[in-house]
């Protein structure tokens, strides 16, 4: 077999891959692919399985010449074997859930695509035409999932139903009639392709729709997937495996600890409230409250432009390409989260953060200013703009492929508590803020371990009984510890019953990067530097939380 270099097996992977599933292309920022959907049938997830096998074995004969080389080798070798474990798992045959499945990646593509000139638009009206046919693809794997009894949870399949819906504009505002009213070229031909389009795309979610409600009454699988079924799933979002006994009694030590620590700054802003009323209050402390969706984007721009200008130069090198981000507001549909979505390959489409405001006009800030920090600078941005901004310094799949949730979502968290050590959480209501999202994200471990392997609520906590878990006991823990709304937490309980241990990834990685810290503090004594720690972790690329134990703690 020839022999490859690792740089020229990854170059060969993202390019087969792109033509597979061409929506890769638009995510990343790449040239052509842009203008149709892959194939999400069975045969879709073949012909994926024999390109991960296929670079697999490339992989095992390929040259080694520096660290680079070993490093980008090891997690290629890491997130392809996955792959294959999971489509033996049957995994792609019930790859339905309500925040990072094939309905919401094919809807969100639309959000990054060029809408500069009618070259684009041909590419929007094209990708519009096709979208039927590729809901239609993925109905096939959900439909051969159900005939091997291979099946997403009943709630997972109706509160999709119920976003499909929203795109094709039940709720009275439409997507894709919105999309195509962007266009403001002289092209009939072209308004008449984008409007056909556009009737088609929505007509194909609505009928989504109607089939995911009559799955939900066709599946029989349960909400919990077990321990075996979420050991993989751990593995593919953290790249480390995790014993879940200890995990979960760390996570309830994590709850406990920083419930402690929000009670006594509640105490210290409303000395004659409960907790829960110190928060409820929070949501309409005047100078903490902003009016109107615009002013509330304007708000998110303005603070992390300002957070860029005070990082870069002190604490973090920020190049300059990527010192640009843009503060969004995310279509309706959705799941309740903000996210982020990175910068294209050649950085000419900056990274945005997407803000879904559930229909509210009016927003409480804070909790607002920890998120922004998270997910924009010095969190998701941050990692991903700089890690995207060294080109050739990385191979294609450390730079633009490898990513692993426990990697990027530890960091961004592990940036929350850092923007805190730096001294930028001084007022304590904003500090409060952020001991809420460490708040959830510890109950976020108790949640979905405990939700998925069944085990017990443990005695001593302040409001829930000891005993089996419930969904209302996981809602209540997740709307009582953080002061998150009642409607956000229900939200978010369905994306841990249907993402199975990605939510677990925030605590888990910033555990892993602040016990790295210490170990690289350890070993380099006096000659440890903070930004250069933070630098080197940046150029490692996306890797597994294993390897960066490994790597950076040294």
């Amino acid at each position: 077999m020839e022999q490859l270099s690792v740089d020229v097996v990854a170059d060969r992977y993202l390019k087969n891959l792109v033509d597979l599933d061409p929506i890769e292309s638009t995510y990343l920022g790449l040239q052509g692919a842009n203008d149709r959907f892959g194939d999400y049938s069975p045969d879709g997830a073949a012909a994926l399985l024999d390109l991960a096998k296929t670079t697999l074995s490339q992989l095992a004969n390929v040259s080694i010449g520096s660290d680079k080389d070993r490093i980008g080798k090891e997690s290629m070798v890491e997130r392809l074997q996955l792959m294959v474990d999971r489509y033996d798992s049957g995994e792609h045959l019930r790859d339905l859930n309500v925040i990072a499945s094939p309905p919401q990646s094919i809807r969100q593509t639309f959000d990054l695509m060029n809408k500069e000139d009618d070259a684009a638009y041909r590419d929007i009206a094209s990708r519009l035409n096709r979208l039927p046919a590729a809901l239609s693809s993925y109905k096939e794997s959900l439909e051969e999932g159900l005939r091997r009894g291979i099946a997403a949870a009943p709630r997972q399949a109706i509160a999709v139903a119920k976003q499909a819906l929203a795109y094709g504009g039940s709720g009275g505002q439409n997507f894709f009639k919105s999309l195509i009213d962007g266009y403001k070229g002289c092209d009939s031909h072209l308004e008449g392709d984008l409007a056909r389009g556009a009737e088609a795309a929505s007509q194909a979610y609505i009928e989504l729709s109607q089939y995911l409600n009559t799955y939900a009454q066709r599946s029989s699988a349960r909400d919990e997937i077990g321990s075996e079924r979420w050991s993989q799933e751990c593995r593919r979002f953290n790249g480390i495996e995790v014993d879940p006994r200890e995990t979960y009694e760390w996570g309830w030590s994590e709850v406990n600890r920083i419930d402690e620590e929000m009670v006594s700054i509640a105490r210290q802003l409303y000395p004659n409230a409960t907790f829960e009323e110190a928060l409820s209050a929070l949501d309409e402390r005047s100078g903490y409250v902003i009016e109107g969706e615009d002013n509330f984007r304007r708000w998110n721009q303005e603070l992390i432009d300002q957070t860029i200008a005070d990082l870069h130069g002190l604490h973090f090198n920020i190049p300059t390409p990527i010192q640009r981000v843009e503060a969004m507001i995310a279509p309706p549909g959705g799941a309740a989260a903000m996210y982020y979505t990175g910068p294209s390959s050649d950085l000419s489409r900056p990274g945005r953060t997407w803000y879904p405001t559930l229909g509210r006009n009016r927003f409480p800030l804070w909790t607002e200013v920890s998120t922004a920090y998270h997910e924009g600078v010095p969190g998701h941005h941050l990692q991903i703009g700089y890690i995207t901004f060294m080109g050739e310094g990385l191979n294609s799949f450390s730079r633009l492929l490898g990513s692993i949730s426990g990697h990027i979502e530890g960091w961004a968290l592990y940036a929350e508590r850092l923007m805190d050590e730096l001294g930028y959480l001084g007022d304590p209501v904003y500090r409060l803020g952020m001991l809420s999202a460490q708040a959830m994200r510890a109950a976020r471990i108790v949640i979905d371990i405990g939700l998925h392997h069944e085990f017990t609520i443990p005695t001593g906590h302040r409001f829930l009984k000891a005993g089996p878990w419930t969904i209302e006991d996981a809602i209540n823990l997740l709307h009582s510890t953080s002061g998150r709304e009642r409607a956000f937490a229900e939200s978010e309980i369905d994306r841990y019953l249907g993402w199975p241990a990605q939510a677990t990834s925030y605590k888990i990685g910033e555990r892993v990067w602040l016990e790295t810290r210490e170990m690289a503090k350890r070993a380099q004594g006096s000659d440890f530097s903070l930004p250069k720690f933070h630098q080197r972790g940046f150029e490692l690329g996306f890797i597994g939380l294993d390897q960066l134990r490994r790597e950076l703690g040294k």
